[in-house]
Parts: structure tokens; sequence; C-alpha cells
């Protein structure tokens, strides 16, 4: 498994690497740390002067550009270099390495991981510059919205610290719910995890009036009805596949709520004490599938108290 990791050197970050010793990722997996200078201007070529000697051959403007842009490439290296260490330390067992690139980060970061070919990509829910609550930083947002491939949000976890893992999977019987329901079951949890398949049943509802019109009452209340039943079977058909595939150690079970997805998913992992919340990258109401991610997930991953992963399919958002 290939991983590239974004990393600014910020506590966000930091989570982002500490989460994923709590993501049931491969013992075995090449990573990628990627640090990004915010610099536009080339370092300085090998054959320029940068002192005050004559005769001057840079305006003092762009000598002073350069040697900033020079200092933050320096500065990015060592953020680069720190955050591979951290990498290892959490994981010794994944070959990791870093590199550095220039210009804008998310930018850069989408750029690199179409070269690279990343079956996910990890980073934190907000940069340096963030303030400290559960907000999505705009590199993080872009990144989630516009990659190829999965994408995980890192956030400390707020479970109780225990081994054993809380998942939470929305679905809604769409092919990216699918995607996501299958990659919690190829993961290895440990022994006494517990897997939630969350489906959110979104009702139609019943105004006052509609109370004094009884075919229109009886057609709510029906519709309603079916449509709880097809939520409970699409909740049993994603526990059938978890059950196949994760072992007797991890216990599976479901819930069927009315709500908006966007605020159901989020209140009952937060009330089950989830650690992460899986969801494909497209639901039945996106029409336009290719780069955009579906409305819930991109709530869900802006709201969250916990990490989220954004499951892709490796073709389902290529480029015909």
């Amino acid at each position: 498994m290939k991983i590239l990791i974004a990393y600014d050197g910020s506590e966000s970050a930091d989570q982002g690497i500490d989460d994923l010793q709590r993501a049931a990722l491969p013992t075995k997996a090449d990573a990628l740390v990627v640090s990004v200078a915010e610099v536009w201007l080339p370092p300085p070529a090998h054959n320029e002067v940068l002192d005050d000697t004559f005769p001057l051959q840079i305006p003092p403007g762009l000598k002073h550009a350069r040697e900033r842009a020079a200092h933050m490439i320096a500065d990015a290296k060592e953020v680069a270099q720190r955050g591979r260490e951290r990498v290892q330390q959490a994981l010794p067992e994944w070959s990791v390495t870093h590199e550095v690139k220039t210009g804008s980060p998310a930018f850069e970061l989408l750029n690199h991981a179409e070269q690279y070919q990343p079956q996910l990509i990890v980073v934190g829910s907000h940069g340096r510059n963030a303030v400290g609550r559960i907000v999505l930083g705009s590199v993080s947002q872009k990144v989630l919205t516009e990659a190829l491939c999965s994408v995980r949000i890192g956030r400390p976890t707020p479970g109780a610290g225990a081994s054993a893992i809380r998942i939470v999977v929305g679905v809604d019987g769409s092919r990216g719910s699918t995607a996501a329901v299958r990659e919690v079951g190829r993961r290895s949890w440990t022994p006494g995890s517990e897997v939630r398949v969350v489906v959110a049943q979104d009702l139609m509802k019943t105004f006052p009036a509609s109370l004094l019109i009884p075919p229109v009452k009886e057609f709510v209340d029906e519709t309603n009805r079916e449509e709880h039943t097809a939520a409970e079977a699409i909740a049993a058909d994603a526990v059938k596949i978890l059950r196949s595939s994760l072992n007797d150690h991890v216990t599976v079970s479901a819930a069927v709520d009315s709500g908006d997805p966007k605020e159901v998913l989020v209140r009952l992992a937060e009330k089950f004490g989830a650690d992460c919340i899986f969801t494909g990258a497209t639901g039945f109401s996106n029409r336009i599938e290719r780069f955009i991610l579906g409305s819930v997930s991109a709530a869900v991953a802006a709201r969250a108290h916990c990490a989220v992963e954004v499951v892709r399919e490796p073709d389902a958002f290529k480029v015909p």
C-alpha cells in the first residue's frame, strides 16, 4: 500500500500521523511524507551572487525574496524530516521517505499525488493558522474534495484510549458507501473493536394542515414505512459484508436513525465514542461523480469530532 502524508509541522498534522496507529492499515506500507514551502520564486542559481559586491547581479527586492525563499525551503526540509521520523517511530515496519515541494500547498499535494498514485492521502484537519476547533482547513478541504484516491482526515481520538477501535460506517446503498464498507472489512482491527453501520433515514414530514387530509397523511406514512424497510435492508446488507470479512473478535452492529444524514452520522458517532467515521465519496444525491465530493461526506469531514476517512474506489474517478 502507498500512502501520502501531508505534513506542515502543526499540531493537527502530528495528530494525523498519530491517528494512523488506530487506522488498522497494513503493517507493511510505503509512506511518503510531503511538506510544502509556500514559495513561488525559484532559489538562487549556482552562479548568482547574493552579496553587495559590484556589479550587482540581482535587484535588492529579488535578492531579499530569494533569500527568504531559501530559508523557507530549508525550514520545510526540516519539517519534512521531522514528519518522516514521527511516522517511522509510530509505524516502524513501514518504509518511509520524505520530499519537499514549493508553491501552493493544496495544489502541490494534489499534483504530486497524481504522480505518486497513493491509495490513501492523510491530512490533518487544519494547518498552522486554523483556530483550534472542529473545522476543516482550506488545504484539507481542497485535498479531500479533489483527490483521486481515499483521504483520511486525522483528529485525536475521543474514545477511551484503549487498543480496541470503534468505527462508524455511513451507508446509503450507493456504490460509494459500499466501497467504504468493503474498505473497513479489509482492515485488520484489533480484537475487541466495534464497527457500527449507520443508515440515516431522511423521512418525509407531514404538516399540520395535511392531518386534515387523510389520503395525504396515509401516503406520507406509507412512504416512510417503505423508506424505513429499505434502510433496514441496506444496513443488513452492510452488516453481512462486514461479518463475512472481519474476524470474530470484531463486533458488528447497525443503527437506523431518522434525520439529515450530515447530522445523524456526526451525532451517532459522537454518542458511540467513535475513533473514525468511514463514508463513501459520493452518494445518490450527487449526480456528478468525477472529482466531486458528496455533500454528506464533506459535511461529516468538516463537523466530526473524530477522524474521518472518505473512501474512493481506485478506478471510480479516473478520467476516461
